[in-house]
């Protein structure tokens, strides 16, 4: 055991090992003062989603400062897409943030056949925002579960990967891929949905409609659960919108802001797409936000399953495509808030230039501003209300 050594001021000096941080003890006139710590959070670390490093300094419990550091997942998905066709990079963009996959795949989708001025057919449309709403339900299902357990409720995890383990059968059923569905293409869909899908999903919207219930019994009304999150990581208005948050995360705000409905795509137009919002925009609201948004996704759901149209799902291209030179930017409602999609053509049969706006990234430049004056007991709940993946943040 290593001993205390006495120091000149009267104190004592606690040497630590490689790595660990120094604790300094002066006794002044009976006035207990301890000098600042460093601490490294990640990047594997069970506090941390995946591979997120966070330094944050300390002064006592206090967080004084912190700053993520990025980059460990760092795969490259703008320059590969340059090496690929058009149709390709649908494949590419499942990866990026994987719990969104198809709400990744259309924003590509759009983008090219907007430039190719190409006519989507309706069913097709109809299709898109379906998928959309399953892919988004599935999203808020892992962070409604992965939120309560990191404050120690392990209940609901096991409850929301019930709910996932159902709709990923259902749309493996149309999509045949589980995680990574690559279910669109540039004119439409791979192909139409298996027979039985239509009711096998009204089934479905009654499943989850009633089991969402229970998370809001679970948590809720927890007393444990609201002293841990309400008031704690509180975020304006307006400090969101000059951070360029958004999705559930600038909802929780107040802010309604929501692509589907400022600027509809799909057959978005054609539905009711409720946006739910709070006041507070601490944990507690943002965590809310996502609860209230599958009950949302459940409406536009039922919607879409009472007026799909018959047709084609999808427009014959040539064997090789090529954009005509110009640019152009897509933004879509991803699950975790607003993706952007900018594609520049030279003419040729490859992007010269791809360029991805993610949510997670604005969400992550926002985390300094909500750790700043907070305990450091309270930057679990901080950090798992944000609502990131860590692939969606480094590309």
């Amino acid at each position: 055991m290593t001993e205390a050594i006495a120091s000149d001021t009267g104190g004592t000096v606690l040497p630590g090992g490689p790595g660990e941080a120094m604790l300094v003890e002066v006794r002044d006139q009976g006035a207990l003062q301890t000098q600042d710590m460093n601490l490294n959070i990640g990047p594997q670390h069970p506090a941390t989603h995946g591979v997120l490093r966070v330094v944050i300094d300390l002064d006592g419990e206090q967080i004084v400062r912190a700053r993520p550091v990025i980059g460990y997942m760092h795969r490259g998905f703008e320059k590969l897409a340059e090496a690929r066709d058009y149709r390709q990079i649908i494949a590419l963009v499942n990866r990026h943030d994987w719990l969104s996959a198809f709400c990744n795949e259309i924003g590509v989708a759009l983008a090219v056949e907007r430039m190719l001025e190409l006519e989507v057919p309706e069913r097709a449309q109809w299709i898109r925002v379906l998928m959309c709403e399953w892919n988004r339900i599935l999203n808020h299902l892992m962070f409604i579960g992965s939120f309560g357990l990191e404050l120690g409720a392990i209940t609901p995890v096991f409850f929301a990967f019930r709910e996932r383990e159902d709709i990923q059968h259902l749309m493996e059923a149309a999509t045949g891929g589980r995680l990574h569905f690559t279910y669109n293409r540039v004119g439409g869909l791979k192909e139409d949905l298996p027979l039985g899908f239509l009711a096998a999903s009204e089934q479905m919207v009654r499943n989850v409609r009633t089991r969402s219930q229970e998370y809001r019994d679970l948590l809720q009304g927890n007393e444990i659960f609201l002293a841990r999150t309400r008031g704690v990581g509180s975020l304006p208005p307006d400090v969101a919108l000059d951070y360029g948050v958004s999705g559930p995360t600038l909802h929780a705000t107040g802010v309604p802001e929501d692509a589907r409905v400022t600027e509809p795509y799909a057959a978005y137009d054609k539905v009711e797409v409720p946006v739910p919002v709070k006041e507070n925009g601490d944990s507690f609201d943002r965590f809310m936000c996502l609860l209230d948004r599958m009950d949302a996704s459940l409406y536009i759901i039922e919607q879409v399953l009472d007026n799909l149209p018959a047709g084609p799902v999808t427009t014959k291209l040539p064997k090789t495509v090529k954009a005509p030179e110009g640019e152009i930017y897509v933004r879509t409602e991803n699950p975790l808030g607003q993706g952007g999609y900018y594609l520049v053509s030279d003419g040729k049969k490859t992007p010269w230039r791809c360029k991805m706006r993610t949510p997670s990234f604005n969400n992550i430049s926002m985390v300094p501003y909500l750790l700043e004056g907070a305990l450091l007991s309270d930057m679990i709940a901080i950090l798992g209300s944000v609502f990131f993946v860590v692939g969606d943040v480094d590309r």
